[in-house]
């Protein structure tokens, strides 16, 4: 009788990421055999149809070995498939579970980076009204002191005119000559001093409106500021709701 080999072998092993490659491998046909021979039985002749009878039974005996190797590979290869579905079913709930994470997390940022803007816009607000405040308070507070400067030079100007008239009453009794001299004396004075007053309240309104030149600038600065670091939001928000490239690993470059 041949002999059967019912050596079957399975091998598996990782092949890359989220895979498995298995490999079967069936054993090779036993190399022809010599059937002992029984030895023959003194007396005894072994008939052509009982030859033919073993020989049946032989086959039929390779065929049910060779039926029972397939059904357990079948088996086999049933529980890798299973075990391989059960392996996908994981591995694609853990990406629908980590892409709704993600786009949670992506929402609430995309929320919170909202409320930044738009609390920026209103600082922003309320700083340019309290500068268009400021530069209409120094405006009104300049024109104030123009007029009181006016009142003071015409003040100034009726009290000098009503000083020579009083001297000119009192020196009528002089000659024309003392009389014009002590004039002219009394103009230079009398001009001096406001000339001097003038220079003096010329600085004061130059020293205020240096300061107050110098107040605006800095508002500005600062408005310019808060403008460049909302642009810098702005600009943030529009890269992060580019669409996502292939790889899902970094937004996609916009063409413009």
């Amino acid at each position: 009788m041949v002999a059967i080999n019912n050596s079957t072998e399975i091998r598996c092993q990782e092949k890359s990421r989220g895979g498995l490659s298995y490999e079967v491998i069936l054993a090779e046909p036993a190399p022809n055999v010599t059937v002992p021979k029984k030895p023959v039985t003194p007396g005894k002749n072994v008939s052509a149809e009982e030859i033919e009878q073993k020989l049946k039974a032989a086959e039929e005996r390779r065929i049910s070995l060779e039926q029972k190797k397939m059904a357990d590979l079948t088996y086999k290869l049933a529980k890798i498939e299973e075990a391989t579905r059960k392996k996908d079913e994981i591995t694609n709930e853990f990406i629908n579970q980590t892409k709704e994470q993600l786009e949670s997390k992506m929402e609430q940022h995309v929320e919170k980076r909202e409320a930044i803007i738009s609390d920026l816009k209103e600082k922003l607000k309320i700083h340019s009204q309290e500068i268009e405040k400021t530069r209409e308070q120094l405006e009104q507070q300049k024109y104030i002191e123009k007029i009181a400067i006016e009142e003071k030079l015409k003040t100034a100007q009726s009290l000098r005119d009503e000083n020579i008239k009083k001297m000119l009453e009192r020196l009528k009794e002089h000659n024309t000559v003392k009389i014009a001299e002590i004039k002219n004396q009394i103009d230079q004075l009398e001009s001096q001093k406001i000339e001097e007053k003038a220079r003096i309240i010329e600085n004061k309104l130059y020293t205020a409106e240096q300061n107050r030149e110098k107040e605006i600038q800095k508002k500005i600065e600062k408005v310019h500021k808060l403008e460049r670091r909302a642009e810098l939001v702005r600009q943030n928000k529009a890269a992060a709701q580019q669409p996502l490239s292939e790889d899902n690993s970094a937004p996609i470059a916009s063409s413009g």
